[in-house]
């Protein structure tokens, strides 16, 4: 098994040179989005590796917050306090947000973080079961315009329509900026809809789907884009390259990549007026050649039995395999397509033989990432 991991692991490092030629020259890198601490989820996000990926990667600053901690009670105090902690011991590279939970007393553990020197506020409904029309959100909000500082809002899988609460609140508090995680997919048409052109309310990048990167830059602003990796659950250098190449896919130019990398939540972390938004970027239609298609739908159907540590029973890597034999005159692309996913299959056949719990998360999550790489390459390929 060790053989077979380290193999995939050094195709993954591979594509450091790949992202590094994607990359504007001198391009600054801003994370808006990484996590630290234990969720109860089993995911664990360490100070000193995330310190090593943003040394490797360039990553000059972060947003950096809490998980949904095992010690989230009361009020994430305790977690709290170590991202105030960590945000010292970084030097300002990392930039602390307060986590809240609206049923025990947000409005006072927002007040006392802010005044630690936290500079935003996390907010995560599905974790923390409310919806955007709970009537606590409102002094979150003026809180955070009072003080001038931002929300970052989970807006991703496992939440019900949420752009028509969310827009009255902005409405009712324009001075406090808005992050949209994970491109809104929760509600993207209808968030797009109210805040696409909205000065002041930004959507992350840290989505799985290079589709779904697509389909936000056609309806939102470059000038609103921020990109963001989720660490832990997002890694390097897929969670960089997808959003390089979905946005020059859609038509960014180096000023625009460069805002969406750095510029633009450089200046929510300094506070500066966000710029006035231009058009969207892209086309409501996407054209590809047949067998990048094809193994996009398979690598997506992949990725659920991925993430619950499933065995590949239904064969979607084979499939997906024999889809890049197909001869549409992209034999390059196809080919580095196949790579990874063959390591991929070898590696997920591993599985089921682990009975550890580490080496089972290990094993699927660079799985995960290897059939991550492909879904890239083929929806951005030949397009």
């Amino acid at each position: 098994m060790d053989d077979v991991l380290q193999k995939a692991q050094a195709l993954i490092t591979g594509y450091d040179e790949e992202l590094a030629q994607e990359l504007p020259e001198g391009a600054e890198i801003f994370d808006a989005h990484v996590h630290l601490g234990h969720d109860i989820d089993g995911f664990v996000g360490l100070y000193d590796d995330l310190e090593r990926i943003n040394d490797r990667y360039g990553i000059s600053r972060c947003f950096m917050f809490c998980m949904d901690e095992q010690d989230r009670h009361p009020a994430f105090r305790a977690a709290n306090n170590r991202t105030l902690e960590h945000a010292r011991r970084s030097g300002g590279r990392l930039i602390p947000f307060v986590r809240l939970d609206l049923a025990e007393a947000p409005i006072e553990e927002a007040t006392r973080c802010l005044d630690a020197g936290a500079r935003g506020i996390k907010l995560h409904p599905r974790a923390q079961r409310f919806l955007l029309n709970d009537e606590r959100l409102a002094p979150v909000f003026e809180l955070a315009a009072e003080r001038r500082v931002p929300i970052l809002i989970h807006g991703g899988r496992g939440l019900p329509p949420i752009a028509d609460h969310l827009a009255r609140l902005v409405e009712r508090y324009p001075a406090a900026q808005l992050i949209i995680a994970h491109a809104g997919i929760a509600d993207l048409a209808e968030l797009a809809g109210r805040f696409g052109g909205k000065a002041g309310v930004f959507f992350d990048t840290s989505v799985w789907s290079p589709i779904d990167l697509l389909s936000l830059f056609h309806l939102v602003s470059p000038e609103q884009v921020v990109y963001a990796s989720d660490y832990p659950y997002g890694q390097q250098p897929s969670s960089l390259l997808i959003a390089i190449r979905t946005a020059k896919l859609a038509g960014f130019e180096d000023e625009s990549l460069r805002g969406m990398l750095s510029g633009n939540a450089s200046r929510i972390a300094d506070g500066e007026e966000p710029l006035e938004p231009s058009p969207p970027r892209g086309g409501g239609t996407f054209s590809q050649p047949m067998a990048f298609a094809r193994i996009h739908q398979y690598l997506s159907m992949a990725t659920p039995l991925l993430w619950t540590r499933q065995a590949d029973t239904i064969g979607v890597l084979g499939l997906a395999l024999n889809a890049c034999a197909d001869r549409d005159g992209h034999a390059e692309e196809r080919e580095r397509i196949r790579e990874l996913i063959e390591a991929a299959r070898e590696l997920w056949r591993v599985l089921p033989e682990l009975d550890d719990e580490t080496e089972q998360r290990v094993v699927s999550r660079t799985t995960f990432r290897l059939v991550h790489l492909a879904d890239i390459l083929a929806v951005t390929s030949g397009a």
